[in-house]
């Protein structure tokens, strides 16, 4: 089956100006859906249909194609559907292209992920439907003004107030995910035909960016869902935590005085989450090819284990676990340089500071929201305590 994947984002937004492109958590807006159309099993293409050319440059950087819209069909009154049938039309044209299947994705519900996608898909083939889209349950009561001034209830009878569970089950339209077989679209040319099925999303990854405000409120709840799949990339029953210095407990900067002497900064705060992971007992090494003995000085203060000035970082990490019996499996290292590439490899959990290198980042199962020296090991050392005392309980 293929299936192509559309995200309309035209240039022209009236309440937020320029929302498909303006940043959230570090990222276009527009980047989200575009990740996670690339990540959804399913999904054989991903385009986004526009008529802005710096919409076109953003997608383009993350991976999607481009479709350019025709004036005519982007401005305020035209439908996302006339979006869908120009890029079917178009890729028809030009490549004798033909999905089987067409999802369509609003880059404004930037909190849905590529098994929402997946799962909207499953729901269409499982009841054998011409249609699907994501919903959430509704569990509440809709009223409406009649004319003389009464509130008459729309999804009840304002007489009889039953029981959640006593309800029947409805369901509130996300506009996250719509799935269609492209044939029955084709002719109908609306997003909803023949027989519709429903994916049942997680209420907590419901949101479309319409206010301000919403930007706000995706902000928070993004940390929050990242915060959730970070800690679950964790190695279960964690054995150590080793840790790089320079670019992970500093800024990566170094003062240098005039006698020759140097002086980094560290984090207060990385320092308290140290200390408190501490208490949990789990072994915590300084590993660092920096020879200055600030690196001791520092691992001193914190009560930590040190092995400074070392050339081969991953021979003296292999040599560390094999004496201490350690898993490698059950290691989680952190580091921000290519010289921790090698030390990456060997453990069970790879983790990266925000502002690491490039190839340590896409190295990294885990990349943490904060910069080396200024609260990643505080972040790193509280979801691992979390992890460690939701276990003991």
């Amino acid at each position: 089956m293929e299936c192509l994947a559309i995200i309309p984002a035209r240039g022209g937004s009236k309440g937020i100006p320029r929302k498909n492109i303006l940043p959230l958590g570090g990222k276009p807006l527009i980047a989200y859906n575009i990740e996670q159309a690339q990540l959804a099993q399913g999904v054989n293409r991903v385009v986004v249909s526009t008529d802005d050319a710096e919409i076109g440059a953003v997608a383009s950087q993350y991976g999607a194609e481009v479709i350019w819209r025709p004036a005519e069909i982007s401005g305020d009154s035209a439908s996302s559907e006339s979006a869908l049938l120009h890029v079917l039309e178009t890729l028809q044209a030009s490549e004798g292209y033909r999905p089987d299947v067409l999802v369509f994705l609003q880059c404004t519900s930037p909190l849905t992920l590529a098994e929402d996608i997946d799962g909207a898909l499953q729901a269409l083939l499982d009841a054998q439907a011409d249609t699907a889209l994501a919903v959430i349950p509704f569990h509440y009561f809709v009223w409406k003004p009649e004319p003389d001034g009464d509130a008459v209830g729309i999804n009840h009878d304002k007489g009889y107030r039953p029981l959640r569970q006593q309800r029947e089950p409805q369901y509130l339209e996300t506009g996250a995910v719509y799935v269609m077989r492209v044939p029955g679209f084709e002719a109908a040319r609306h997003r909803f035909f023949g027989k519709t099925a429903l994916y049942i999303m997680p209420p907590e990854r419901r949101l479309e960016i319409d206010d301000p405000v919403d930007f706000q409120v995706a902000e928070v709840l993004l940390r929050d869902l990242q915060q959730i799949r970070q800690a679950n990339r964790l190695p279960t029953d964690v054995q150590a935590l080793v840790l790089d210095f320079d670019g992970v407990f500093t800024d990566n900067k170094v003062i240098v005085f005039q006698d020759g002497r140097e002086a980094v900064v560290c984090d207060r705060g990385d320092g308290h989450g140290i200390a408190q992971l501490k208490k949990t007992g789990l072994p915590i090494l300084i590993l660092s090819t920096e020879s200055n003995p600030v690196v001791k000085a520092r691992a001193r203060k914190l009560g930590l284990a040190c092995l400074n000035g070392i050339a081969d970082k991953s021979a003296a990490l292999q040599k560390w676990m094999s004496d201490k019996k350690i898993d490698p499996t059950k290691v989680i290292y952190v580091g921000n340089d290519i010289n921790d590439l090698g030390c990456m490899e060997i453990v069970g959990c790879a983790v990266a500071v925000a502002d690491a290198h490039p190839l340590v980042l896409k190295q990294a199962q885990v990349v943490l929201q904060y910069p080396g020296g200024q609260g990643a090991l505080r972040e790193i050392c509280e979801m691992l305590q979390a992890d460690i005392m939701g276990r003991l309980k």
